[in-house]
């Protein structure tokens, strides 16, 4: 079975993703560390974000074993690598990486914004998670408190706020619902519910209801 779950940022799909995987057993891709570790390798080589060329070899060369490298988690990383991700041959590189995670026998869960639009279209179960922009920016405000990195909730919300519209305006698999996801809406929901709500709908997916 492949469950993919997509949605804004720090609307708490990476959280549930997680949860979802341990509960089918089943293997687990962030999608979103594959762009942030794009970003950082690109910056690590002196480029800018936004240089294609340097960008692509960047998403050609990237090696999975770094993909739980911490500081990928960290404040800055996420608006890296939503400018990289704009960029097509950037997608291109890394789609077939996603697409052979998610084929692997048994199935997948696989998360990010155009999972059940471009990568997994076919998911048997396909989840759109969101939340309002200011309980997102509170969970990513405290989130990042507990890195030890100082700033502000409003700061965040301004953050996630140009992330969503960048992620909505890219020419290229824009953030949006695919036709047949579910939606999850977590603003008050927390981790236990909005997993409980999230299988229920996994459930009312697979029996085709």
């Amino acid at each position: 079975m492949i469950i993919a779950i997509d949605g804004t940022a720090a609307a708490g799909k990476s959280t549930l993703a997680r949860r979802i995987a341990r509960y089918y057993g089943l293997p687990h891709l962030d999608t979103g560390s594959l762009y942030r570790a794009v970003a950082r390798d690109v910056a690590a080589a002196g480029h800018a974000l936004s240089d294609t060329g340097a960008a692509a070899e960047a998403a050609r060369g990237l090696d999975p074993a770094t993909l739980a490298d911490p500081v990928l988690r960290l404040k800055g990383n996420s608006e890296a690598a939503s400018i990289v991700a704009a960029i097509p041959e950037v997608r291109a590189e890394l789609l077939a990486f996603q697409r052979s995670f998610a084929a692997r026998r048994g199935g997948a869960v696989v998360e990010g914004r155009d999972i059940g639009t471009v990568v997994c279209p076919y998911a048997e179960a396909k989840i759109f998670v969101t939340a309002s922009p200011q309980a997102r920016a509170r969970r990513r405000y405290i989130e990042l408190a507990g890195y030890g990195v100082e700033t502000t909730e409003a700061a965040v919300l301004r953050e996630i706020e140009e992330r969503d519209r960048r992620d909505r305006e890219r020419r290229v698999s824009p953030l949006r619902p695919a036709e047949d996801a579910l939606l999850l809406d977590t603003t008050e929901l927390d981790i236990e519910k909005a997993l409980s709500a999230a299988l229920e709908l996994i459930d009312k997916a697979g029996s085709g209801r």
